[in-house]
């Protein structure tokens, strides 16, 4: 590790006024004092022990995951059970990699529940396994892989939410498993407000679950929270590819999500884009089903191509979502499909397909379809059987979209459509130099030219202002603004550094840089530890010392991160 910093994470540790601190390394023993000389074997013996503001760092290498432990709330098993939690924003646990090393949690020797359809309530009987399974508030987990998680009957995701509040996830892995990457289930009183930041959930895949080959294993899912329940989840700078169902879906969803900066490509294929798994849908982005009017998204500055089936899809929702500055290329089957039903108050279908009117519809501005190939965009098909109707009717198409402005855009729009991408096929993309390539040591994503606008494109300058930063006379169309910082180059939590040599006062935020800043900012100290939000709005006109000191009392170094900006703030 780099000299410089290792002093500088050891000042940080020093400044921050946190709990306890636990380790946890592959040659650990759990009978072990936890100490960094006398590390746990597993995170199993650190939720037996942490509370509110301790912090658990993981050393690197393989956790061969052999064990389970039944979880009887939910009636599956798990290797890891993480159930303690913290009471607040900043007031979590941390379960996070150590400096400078990957942690790689691999369940290929992992024992399955081999259940059926239905669970008898017994470890024997159960239906799921999963590696990690997370029932507990206010936790952030950072910094590892989680891999090769086998089945029998059930699909098995990766990393698994249940009840869950506020989980905070950061340039967390999930990969070949057979199930999903990541598996959100929000069905309780006042769960979700989830974060999900630069996260990849890649080739995961189901081939033998009673519901069909290929059918479950999305990259990302959020599920069965109710209207009215809970707070939004977030997916931030997420990547999802070679998933054989869908790469994001978030079908039973009464609650919104935000996606952002997030990519989706190959979804419905496997084994490296070699395999076409009969059952799996192949969406990108699919943001439905919802059936009591909760699951109004928000979906910006997303890329989704080359998918099985279409790059965004609503899915026969019943209630509209906001498509917002989205880029979609070459997906098989269409770039938008905004195919929507109606339900009464109590979820019953009373339209087979109709457009969503007046304030329930699709919200579609300043996106790029390449070609223009959409569904229910514009003329849209509805079948209502009691009244029998089976007819086209005029449905909302957006405004400033490519379709909208009759833009069909070419190859000579763009910086680049040359990736390997869109032409490797039973190699691990992950490996490979490319915009699904190893991310940077920051977690943002590799900074290629690939769907980007050049200079002279006919998509710059067309779009709406919508609050949003943008350069030129208008912003442009699609997820990435010509002439500034690429939108998808997410920043972490542990990427800022200092440009001040005070250590006494705020550096300085760029004038204007907020000038549009609405919604919240994510703090977190030196040690990349998330420690809350801070509203925008005080980044614009406020002072951000200010600000920190009233929050989090303790004069102390921070990470303030809106956005693509993120600053070093030394508080006194």
């Amino acid at each position: 590790m780099d000299k410089r910093f290792t002093f500088a994470f050891a000042l940080a540790l020093a400044a921050q006024a946190f709990g306890a601190v636990y380790y946890v390394a592959t040659d650990g023993s759990d009978s072990a004092a936890g100490t960094k000389d006398k590390p746990f074997a597993s995170l199993n013996k650190a939720n037996a022990v942490v509370h509110a503001g301790d912090t658990v760092w993981i050393r690197g290498g393989i956790y061969d995951l052999k064990d389970t432990v039944f979880y009887a709330r939910y009636k599956m098993t798990a290797a890891i059970l993480l159930t303690a939690s913290g009471e607040s924003d900043d007031n979590r646990i941390h379960y996070l990699a150590y400096p400078g090393e990957r942690p790689i949690f691999d369940a290929t020797n992992l024992p399955v529940a081999a259940g059926g359809e239905h669970s008898d309530g017994t470890p024997e009987g159960a239906m799921y396994t999963s590696p990690i399974v997370i029932s507990a508030k206010y936790l952030h987990l950072k910094g590892f892989d989680v891999r090769n998680t086998p089945m029998i009957h059930n699909s098995n995701s990766g990393v698994f939410l249940y009840a869950s509040k506020h989980i905070f996830l950061e340039q967390i892995d999930s990969h070949h498993n057979a199930g999903p990457g990541f598996f959100a289930n929000d069905g309780a009183a006042d769960g979700g407000g989830h974060i999900f930041l630069n996260c990849d959930a890649h080739d995961n895949y189901d081939p033998l679950g009673w519901q069909g080959d290929g059918e479950n294993a999305d990259g990302f899912g959020a599920h069965y929270q109710k209207p009215g329940e809970g707070d939004t989840t977030k997916f931030i700078g997420c990547r999802a590819w070679w998933n054989s169902d869908d790469g994001f879906d978030f079908i039973n969803q009464e609650f919104p999500v935000v996606l952002e900066n997030c990519y989706a490509m190959g979804n419905g294929y496997s084994d490296y884009g070699l395999g076409n798994p009969k059952n799996g849908n192949g969406h990108g982005i699919k943001m439905g089903e919802s059936t009591l009017g909760g699951g109004r998204h928000t979906i910006k500055f997303c890329v989704a191509w080359k998918n099985k089936a279409t790059g965004f899809y609503a899915n026969y929702t019943g209630v509209g979502s906001k498509w917002i500055n989205n880029t979609s290329y070459m997906n098989k089957d269409r770039e938008f499909a905004m195919a929507s039903t109606l339900f009464d108050s109590e979820g019953n279908r009373i339209a087979e397909v109709a457009p969503l009117t007046g304030d329930n519809a699709h919200v579609l501005k300043n996106n790029i379809a390449f070609p223009n190939k959409n569904s229910q965009v514009g003329e849209c098909w509805e079948y209502i059987p009691s009244q029998n109707i089976d007819r086209y009717v005029e449905c909302p198409a957006g405004e400033n979209n490519t379709w909208n402005l009759k833009l069909d855009l070419t190859e000579d729009d763009f910086e680049s459509l040359d990736d390997p991408s869109m032409t490797v096929t039973g190699k691990n993309l992950s490996t490979i130099a490319g915009i699904l390539g190893p991310r940077n040591a920051d977690g943002s994503i590799p900074n290629v030219g690939f769907l980007k606008l050049k200079k002279g494109s006919r998509a710059i300058d067309k779009g709406e202002d919508l609050g949003f930063p943008y350069a030129g006379e208008a912003p442009d169309l699609g997820a990435f603004e010509y002439g500034m910082p690429s939108s998808g180059s997410v920043a972490s939590s542990s990427s800022a550094e200092s440009s001040s040599s005070s250590g006494t006062e705020s550096i300085a935020i760029r004038r204007g840089s907020f000038a549009n800043a609405s919604g919240t900012a994510m703090v977190f100290d030196m040690q990349g530890r998330y420690l809350g939000t801070l509203q925008a709005e005080q980044l614009r006109f406020g002072s951000v010392v200010d600000a920190l000191r009233a929050k989090f009392k303790n004069p102390s170094a921070y990470i303030v991160r809106f956005g693509n900006n993120l600053q070093r703030v030394n508080v006194k």
